[in-house]
């Protein structure tokens, strides 16, 4: 076990130093620095995937009883050890069936591949980003078809699933998916009929600077310590973890859109309270980790949603806000913004879009996936295809003769240009946890809402990690949500929560197709 311990601790360094390379390229990296940064990355990828499947690594996982049947090993184990004998069993068994010049090859075509989308998302050029896109596609394929996806009853879109989800495959997802899709359609068109509120105060400038000074003020509000990370600016916000204590989240801004950065910050900010929330015991192992991309979307999609977009939060926050905005925000008070930032208004783009029309995009994306994967939609055709499905399930249109058609359609996001594909239904999966684990909360901390109101969150920090963060990837992600509520992933408490809200703030009651007064 010793040795098995050492081998995943400087597993973890090279993963961490090869993240450190990726947030830089992201962040700080010269643009004629690509090409370089890349080779590093494939170098890093290479020393890193030989040192976790040489041979010794396989013995010793078979000497502590850990097999493909029985990956948590010998039952004499403390619990403890055999949940990390699970993890290394399971990350040793995929990578062990991967050729070391594949995944040296695909590290340097991640490397770049996101640069060229970073220059086509601004120069709005998708054919400059097919070429890209094919080959990440191609690797995606490639990678589940090593693992044994695409033979059998398990398609190869499964395989890049199991990725992020364990244990749930594209059927089951479809099911939870066409379920939201019918009542989230139906809901956005009764509120479409409805009188918006009013927004007018956001049409402004908010210079940049003001919005990074106010952000920082933001994060130690929630209770982000800037003593164990950073906040710094992206083409796509994200969160990477270089260390227990080093983890860093970005956002992006812009002068006309005040709410973007702001959600931005919140929503990284749930996932580095995560990944800073891990007990002592699981540190520097790889049992400090989430127990799946939807659980720990489900941290992000909470603080960003349940929390930063509720009446509460705004009581307490907003004169920190109006303080950094005298000009703008004078007059406006803290229910008027709080409905302002509830507005219901289908956008083109994901990350801004409201909580109603959000699932819409991810859908769009998952079965945009599912076709590639599958070749039933050629890359070529994407844009197209995006362009359909966004007027359909969307109501908006993509105007081809628009200068930002590509940069706010296809090209928005950086996933598919990492070879990420399977990582969209995590966001909506992430929703659906995340309104089973609050409806918990409110049960264990009825009053939560009103000491969020005080900026008070000291119990809910203390919550979530004694009920969620203590586990890591103890557990995998059923296992870990029927512990905490007894229950199958549902997608009820997400749609009664979407509803209720929503019903009251556009007063429309459920059963009926208008409003009142």
């Amino acid at each position: 076990m010793e040795k098995l311990h050492a081998i995943d601790r400087e597993y973890r360094h090279l993963e961490r130093v090869i993240a450190a390379l990726q947030w830089d390229q992201e962040t700080y990296l010269p643009p004629r620095g690509v090409e370089e940064r890349a080779e590093q990355l494939a170098l890093l990828e290479g020393i890193a995937h030989r040192r976790l499947i040489e041979p010794e690594t396989g013995k010793l996982l078979a000497e502590a009883g850990a097999s493909a049947e029985n990956p948590r090993g010998d039952e004499s184990l403390p619990a403890l050890e055999r949940d990390f004998l699970r993890v290394m069993r399971r990350r040793y068994d995929r990578a062990v069936k991967l050729p070391p010049d594949f995944v040296t090859a695909s590290a340097r075509a991640e490397g770049l591949s996101q640069a060229a989308w970073a220059a086509a998302r601004h120069n709005n050029d998708f054919a400059a980003f097919l070429p890209h896109l094919k080959t990440m596609i191609d690797i995606a394929r490639t990678k589940a078809a090593y693992w044994g996806f695409g033979n059998g009853s398990q398609t190869l879109y499964d395989g890049l699933l199991d990725i992020y989800e364990p244990g749930m495959g594209e059927a089951e997802i479809s099911v939870l998916f066409a379920a939201l899709r019918d009542r989230l359609t139906a809901l956005l068109k009764k509120i479409q009929g409805c009188a918006p509120p009013d927004t007018s105060f956001l049409q402004q400038t908010f210079p940049i600077e003001q919005q990074a000074a106010f952000n920082q003020k933001l994060m130690d509000y929630i209770g982000f310590d800037c003593r164990r990370g950073r906040l710094d600016a992206s083409a796509h916000p994200f969160t990477t973890t270089l260390g227990p204590d080093d983890i860093r989240i970005t956002t992006r801004y812009f002068p006309g859109n005040l709410l973007s950065g702001i959600f931005s910050v919140i929503h990284e900010s749930g996932h580095a309270l995560y990944e800073m929330g891990f007990p002592p015991e699981l540190r520097g192992t790889c049992l400090a980790d989430g127990a799946s991309m939807a659980i720990h979307e489900s941290q992000s999609r909470f603080w960003e949603n349940v929390i930063g977009r509720s009446r509460p939060f705004w009581d307490g926050l907003f004169p920190l806000l109006r303080d950094s905005f005298p000009e703008q925000l004078a007059g406006v008070s803290a229910e008027h913004f709080y409905r302002a930032v509830n507005e219901v208004k289908p956008s083109l783009i994901r990350v801004d879009a409201d909580e109603v029309s959000y699932s819409l995009h991810v859908i769009l994306r998952f079965e945009l996936e599912q076709q590639l994967i599958a070749g039933a939609l050629e890359p070529e055709e994407l844009p197209a295809a995006w362009r359909e499905k966004t007027r359909e399930y969307l109501g908006l249109e993509i105007e081809t003769s628009s200068p930002r058609s590509d940069a706010d359609g296809v090209l928005q996001d950086i996933h598919w240009s990492m070879g990420s594909f399977g990582y969209f239904p995590s966001y909506v999966l992430g929703n659906l946890y995340g309104l089973q684990f609050t409806r918990k909360l409110r049960q264990d901390i009825p009053e939560f809402e009103n000491l969020a109101a005080a900026g008070n969150f000291a119990s809910l920090h203390n919550w979530l990690k004694d009920t969620i963060y203590r586990w890591g990837c103890r557990l995998e992600p059923a296992e870990l949500l029927r512990k905490i509520t007894g229950e199958p992933l549902r997608a009820e408490p997400f749609l009664d929560y979407i509803e209720t809200k929503y019903g009251a703030l556009y007063h429309v009651d459920k059963g009926q197709n208008f409003c009142h007064g």
